[in-house]
C-alpha cells in the first residue's frame, strides 16, 4: 500500500529558521559570518582547556593508568582537530580568553587527591563550562540570525561561495 504525505509534512513551521537576534542587526552579512567564525574558534580553544582540566581532575582523583590515557587522548584529539582548524585559529582573538587560573593544572597532588587542588580544579572546570555554554548561546544566536537572513533573501547565501578568478569576463 503506497504511503501518502500529509499536508503537515509538506509545510514548514512558520517560525522555523527565522529566529532573530536584535543585538546582531548592526552587523552586515560579512561581519556576522566573521563574528560566528570567531565564536567557533574560541569555543574550540575553551573546549580544549576544559578537556585538559577534566583530564587533570581525573589524574588527581584516580591517579592510575586510565587517567594518563585520558590525558593522552585529550592532547591527541586536540592535535588532530587543530590541524583541521589551523587556518581558522591562526588569527589573534579580539582579546584574552576568560580562562581561570590554570596554574592548578601543573600542581602535583597527593595520592587520593588533595582537597584544595580538587576544589581549584573543579572551580576551573565550572568556569570554563559556564563560559563555553555562553559561547554556545552566542553561536546559536549568530547561526539563527544567518539562517533568518538567508530565509528572507536566499541570494545572500551565494555570497558565501568562492568566486572564480576569471568571473567569466573577457
Amino acid at each position: 500500500m503506497p504511503t501518502t504525505r500529509t499536508d503537515a509534512s509538506r509545510t514548514r513551521p512558520a517560525d522555523r529558521g527565522r529566529r532573530r537576534a536584535p543585538e546582531l542587526a548592526r552587523f552586515d552579512l560579512a561581519q556576522l559570518r566573521d563574528y560566528r567564525q570567531e565564536l567557533t574558534a574560541e569555543e574550540h580553544r575553551i573546549s580544549y582547556w576544559r578537556r585538559l582540566v577534566q583530564a587533570r581532575l581525573d589524574l588527581v582523583v584516580e591517579q592510575d593508568d586510565r587517567s594518563l590515557h585520558r590525558l593522552r587522548d585529550v592532547l591527541c584529539d586536540h592535535l588532530a582537530s587543530s590541524q583541521r582548524l589551523a587556518r581558522h585559529l591562526v588569527e589573534p582573538t579580539t582579546g584574552p580568553l576568560p580562562l581561570p587560573d590554570l596554574a592548578v593544572l601543573w600542581e602535583r597532588g597527593t595520592a587520593g587527591g588533595d582537597p584544595d587542588l580538587l576544589q581549584r580544579l573543579a572551580r576551573a572546570e565550572h568556569q570554563l563550562s559556564a563560559y563555553r555554554r555562553s559561547l554556545h548561546e552566542r553561536l546559536d544566536a549568530a547561526t539563527g540570525e544567518l539562517i533568518a537572513r538567508y530565509h528572507e533573501n536566499p541570494s545572500l547565501a551565494l555570497a558565501a561561495l568562492p568566486l572564480r578568478a576569471d568571473n567569466g569576463a573577457a
